[in-house]
């Protein structure tokens, strides 16, 4: 299970990643409101854990740009501020639960078994653009009449990114840094696959397309003429 921790005390972060990974969960930390929003952007989470005041954005406006995109992971706001005003304010912008500093190990383990619990419950099984649908349990891509081809599980990876949010662009790092963390691998590695991609979509005669952004990274688009 994978969780994205926000949280700009580095000293708690690292802390707080430590006895996450104890407790065998995947945890990416960041320390600012804009490597939240960008991370977070990507919708490769079970959880997110995202504290409110953070430099350069807000976790509040954080939560509202990821719920205006579209990403409907789970997210506990993890913060100093206990006014009843505050937590009204999270809960309305679509949180799903807040944990005021300080705060107990085994209760924010069990806020995280929550709401990840949660999303399992209700977490789509596909994702689709144009005649492409992306089967999340069987790892297979399809459209209606043609027999469907089943994703290697970095295959797999890539188009559940670029297919959780239609027409957003995907970094290069942002793979990289979810697909190839062990940093084993060159960024080459990311056009082979995409190239890989391309030519599966081809053969299931797809109406979606992958786009490049020069110097960017890839997106995902029904074709115009489709």
């Amino acid at each position: 299970m994978r969780l994205l921790l926000a949280e700009d005390e580095e000293e708690l972060s690292n802390a707080l990643v430590a006895i996450l990974r104890h407790s065998s969960y995947t945890v990416d930390a960041v320390y600012d409101g804009e490597d939240a929003l960008d991370y977070g952007l990507s919708g490769d989470y079970d959880g997110i854990i995202l504290d409110i005041m953070m430099p350069k954005m807000e976790g509040t406006m954080v939560l509202k740009k990821l719920r205006e995109a579209g990403i409907t992971t789970p997210v506990l706001f993890l913060t100093a501020k206990n006014d009843i005003d505050d937590r009204i304010k999270g809960l309305d912008l679509g949180a799903d639960d807040y944990l005021t500093k300080p705060f107990d190990m085994g209760e924010l383990l069990a806020r995280i078994r929550a709401m990840t619990r949660r999303k399992a419950d209700f977490s789509q099984t596909s994702l689709s653009c144009g005649n492409l649908v992306l089967d999340r349990n069987t790892y297979e891509l399809s459209t209606e009449g043609h027999e469907g081809i089943r994703l290697a599980g970095r295959e797999f990876q890539m188009m559940e990114m670029l297919m959780t949010t239609p027409g957003r662009v995907v970094s290069v790092d942002n793979f990289m840094d979810r697909i190839w963390a062990d940093g084993e691998a060159d960024v080459n590695v990311v056009w082979v696959y995409i190239s890989n991609l391309r030519k599966k979509l081809a053969a299931l005669e797809s109406t979606a397309e992958i786009k490049a952004s020069r110097g960017v990274g890839y997106s995902i688009h029904e074709k115009k003429d489709a």
